[in-house]
């Protein structure tokens, strides 16, 4: 039976536009068929039906590869967030009471508590060994997308985050938000990092924090004021260019090795700021079994 999605009139096929994700990724229609082992006319059908039934143009097609249309490039989010979100669908209905085998799916933030989630995984695995994990990275925006998609079971979050439309727990730890700098610079010989000490100084910030009303109060000045020459997601890529000198990255400890021959130092803030940690996940969820023991571990490992 071919799975089908229905918007309006239209039944989009699921094969179809696993066609189409081939395609678009390969940027040939030829290399495309060649990956889904099949010849490229009926390829280059099944993509004109396409067109056809949605009534949009969705490539552009080229001598040797083709590019996608504005229609073409919306269609390819679409259809990369349904094709997960069936294949996640299809593990969880397959999976079985006597024989776990589902995925779970987790989302996080930058932050050492992650090792937490990970105990937790650890723990399950010796119970039901063949569950599976997938964990995707992203700032708090990007989890909650996702978790508000159904793509993911459970988001790891970094506050300061609006969390009122989930359910959550709050972890007892907290991360230490300092400064990320070479350790020639002159800041390094300091045991704390003030206010005063960065009012001057290039900052790389990350994109959550620099809309933050903590960090602002932190400063005693408006983050617009401040001297941010870069933002960031991901303090591992910010963290080149803290190394090239562009700056200093306000960031959470223990995220960028600083040890040993490391040109990385971290100095907390002060005074202490604090971030907040808790898990998250869609109120009325209807988890897998294998989401389910996750929770429940969770828990346990909570003491809730």
């Amino acid at each position: 039976m071919t799975e089908k999605f229905s918007e309006g009139e239209t039944d989009l096929d699921i094969r179809v536009l696993e066609y189409f994700l081939a395609v678009a990724r390969e940027g040939n229609i030829t290399k495309a068929a060649e990956t889904l082992h099949m010849t490229q006319p009926p390829l280059s059908r099944q993509l004109k039906d396409l067109e056809t039934e949605l009534g949009k143009q969705l490539i552009i097609r080229g001598n040797k590869k083709i590019t996608l249309t504005e229609d073409g490039m919306l269609l390819r989010k679409r259809a990369e967030e349904l094709v997960e979100l069936m294949k996640k669908t299809k593990a969880e209905l397959t999976s079985s009471d006597q024989n776990i085998n589902g995925e779970i799916h987790i989302g996080s933030g930058e932050t050492d508590a992650i090792s937490f989630m990970a105990q937790t995984a650890r723990d399950l695995q010796q119970m039901y060994p063949d569950i599976s994990y997938h964990i995707y990275s992203g700032d708090a925006s990007r989890v909650t997308e996702k978790l508000d998609k159904g793509l993911i079971d459970f988001g790891l979050l970094v506050e300061p985050v609006d969390i009122s439309k989930y359910h959550y727990m709050r972890l007892a730890i907290k991360d230490t938000w300092g400064v990320l700098m070479r350790k020639d610079s002159p800041l390094s010989k300091k045991e704390h990092i003030l206010a005063e000490d960065l009012r001057d100084k290039p900052l790389i910030m990350s994109r959550q924090v620099s809309k933050s009303s903590e960090m602002s109060v932190w400063f005693q000045k408006e983050m617009s004021k401040l001297k941010i020459v870069a933002t960031y997601d991901l303090i591992y890529n910010a963290s080149h260019f803290v190394k090239k000198g562009v700056g200093y990255a306000i960031a959470l400890d223990k995220l960028v090795n600083t040890a040993g021959e490391s040109d990385l130092c971290f100095r907390p803030l002060y005074p202490a700021m604090e971030a907040g940690l808790c898990i998250v996940w869609k109120k009325y969820q209807i988890f897998s079994r294998a989401s389910e023991l996750f929770l429940e571990q969770l828990k346990k490992e909570l003491e809730i």
